[in-house]
């Protein structure tokens, strides 16, 4: 797990651990985190599937809570399928901009 700061940002870029791993390691060291919105790049996997996503879910669904956004960034999986609680886009930028929505959408109370 590779992890950067941008402003209040923390971009977390898997690298080869897998999923159940990666969201251990996230949790492990969460208090560092937890005040930031969060970006969790699986771009490098060439395989994924929908319950490889759904093991960020107790994660996203408990960050979300605390007024913070949660985004997966994915190209390899079908948006369709994925529950609207967990929010995966194809691109960093993508992530980026929805957490800029997310961040108005708060400032004006929603």
């Amino acid at each position: 797990m590779i992890l950067n700061q941008d402003g209040n940002i923390s971009l977390i870029t898997q690298e080869k651990a897998t999923f159940e791993e990666l969201v251990k390691k996230i949790q492990d060291s969460y208090s560092k985190i937890k005040n930031n919105n969060i970006i969790v790049n699986i771009t490098s996997l060439n395989t994924l599937r929908l319950q490889d996503i759904l093991a960020f879910s107790e994660l996203s669904n408990n960050h979300r809570k605390s007024k913070h956004s949660f985004v997966l960034v994915s190209d390899k999986v079908a948006l369709n399928n994925v529950p609207d609680e967990i929010i995966v886009v194809p691109t960093i930028q993508e992530a980026y901009d929805i957490i800029e929505m997310e961040e108005m959408e708060r400032d004006l109370g929603f």
